[in-house]
């Protein structure tokens, strides 16, 4: 990896909002340990110009452009007369010179559909009533000054940016320059709400007009408004899952290597899916073998894969456009369960088709987990591992010592979607065609857990499927993956030839 020999002073993000770049400004500094002393005026002079006009002309709305005008329409309807400020978020630093992977924040993302770092969408309120929104963005880096090909953000070392008026094009909002933005707010008057945690310059330059309470107000706001999925956001889950059941297909037929490595080939070979038709994954994949099974977010995976136990992968394709499937499947690595593993499994699967069953628009949210719940605690009982009757087992909440977690949660733009919604609106609300949840119930028996057989040991199994709740029912948008234990088994027969 190369370094950039030359910065400019740090003009790429919002935080230093000071004004467009001017030569003036500020003199451009040396990189330590750079290998060249400086720039001499004639090679100034020369990378000022000789480049083409690559401005781009023919540009169109992004996909989700009238779905997003909707969305800042609810918005602005939900915020009279305020002021409304949602930043995209800043480069985070990994470790030096480099940064993480940008991802922009899921309310910017929502509003706007643009994913680059440093971005603001501001809401001013207009005269007539409503909002107003302006983009504010980067523009193309500075070729004056030499930013675009001395500052590690520049556009030689990192890409082009889109230039505003591209981008006014693709987003259909007007778009103005983000360094001029934090000024900006300083003077302004009237009520101000900002998303909190993603830009510390611009809640700076807003540090004495907002408040903790109002900026909670609208962060929860914008996650409510994602319980319900429009059509566009349907159809990128089930892109999603679609990627995702071909990356299971991926891992089952390379087990063989997996088991030779480790759990890492199997996290690398999802991956490499997720990389290729989408973004990336839409969480660390858990690929947990034996028993790391037991582990509800074993993440290191970095395990031995061994034939004749079980497999659990739990594991999401996101979309370029930031929506992720969550899907799990417990396979047996050599292709076939044993008695007891069959055991455990079916149990789940049977508590996850009456959590499926429970899916309706109009019932509560709880009743799926309740479902799936009340039928592993009957097995549980039924397998004298807990004194029932089944009732009393649910009362108590005996059963969690092998089930642990809740039994789905909400799913879009994040994989624990929706977390910011109050308690009433979400899992003690009422489910309504359109909104789309994971159903993922679970055992599990830690190698170390003296209460139950030797046998159930070290065995933990999930199944996961992303469920819509549609007007009459619901729809498996991950039924493209098998479920039942004979079914699984000869899925994998057929994959591995």
């Amino acid at each position: 990896m190369t370094v950039a020999e030359e910065l400019t002073p740090a003009a790429s993000t919002a935080a230093d909002a000071a004004g467009p770049e001017t030569e003036s400004e500020e003199p451009i500094k040396k990189r330590k340990n750079g290998l060249y002393p400086g720039v001499s005026d004639e090679l100034a002079e020369s990378m000022k110009s000789g480049w083409a006009d690559t401005e781009l002309h023919d540009l169109e709305p992004i996909a989700q452009a009238a779905e997003t005008a909707a969305r800042r329409a609810a918005l602005s309807a939900r915020f009279p007369g305020e002021r409304l400020v949602i930043p995209s978020g800043n480069l985070k630093t990994r470790s030096n010179d480099t940064e993480y992977p940008f991802r922009a924040s899921v309310e910017y993302a929502y509003l706007t559909g643009n994913q680059t770092e440093d971005g603001v969408l501001v809401l001013e309120p207009a005269a007539a009533g409503g909002h107003t929104a302006t983009l504010y963005l980067l523009p193309r880096s500075d070729r004056e000054n030499g930013e675009f090909w001395l500052s590690g953000q520049g556009e030689l070392w990192v890409g082009r940016r889109h230039s505003l008026t591209e981008s006014e094009k693709l987003y259909g909002i007007p778009v103005s320059d983000v360094r001029e933005l934090a000024d900006a707010l300083r003077e302004a008057t009237g009520p101000v709400r900002v998303v909190r945690g993603y830009d510390a310059g611009i809640e700076a330059a807003l540090t004495d007009k907002v408040t903790a309470e109002r900026d909670e107000e609208l962060r929860v706001f914008l996650s409510e408004a994602r319980l319900v999925k429009d059509a566009f956001e349907i159809g990128e889950l089930q892109k999603a899952v679609d990627s995702t059941v071909r990356g299971f297909e991926d891992v089952v037929k390379v087990l063989d290597k997996a088991e030779a490595t480790s759990e890492r080939y199997i996290e690398g070979t999802f991956f490499l899916r997720a990389r290729v038709e989408g973004n990336d994954v839409g969480y660390g994949t858990i690929a947990a073998a034996g028993p790391h099974a037991c582990t509800l977010h074993w993440v290191r995976n970095d395990g031995a894969v061994r034939s004749g136990e079980l497999l659990l992968l739990d594991a999401g394709v996101e979309t370029h456009t930031y929506y992720t499937a969550d899907v799990t499947r417990t396979l047996p690595i050599n292709g076939r369960f044993s008695e007891i593993q069959k055991k455990i499994y079916d149990a789940v699967y049977d508590a996850q088709e009456a959590g499926i069953a429970a899916v309706q628009p109009g019932s509560k949210y709880r009743d799926f987990h309740d479902a799936a719940q009340r039928v592993l605690a009957a097995r549980l009982v039924e397998w004298g591992l807990v004194e029932g009757p089944v009732e009393r087992v649910l009362e108590l909440g005996l059963q969690r010592r092998w089930t642990l977690h809740g039994t789905g949660h909400m799913l879009g733009m994040d994989v624990h979607d929706c977390a910011a919604a109050r308690v009433e609106s979400y899992v003690d609300g009422v489910l309504e065609a359109g909104m789309v949840l994971t159903v993922e119930p679970g055992l599990y028996f830690q190698a170390d857990d003296l209460t139950v057989p030797e046998e159930y040991r070290g065995i933990g199994v999930r199944i996961e499927d992303d469920i819509l709740v549609t007007e009459d029912g619901n729809r498996n948008l991950s039924s493209g993956l098998p479920r039942q234990s004979d079914e699984v088994e000869a899925w994998m027969a057929r994959l591995k030839g």
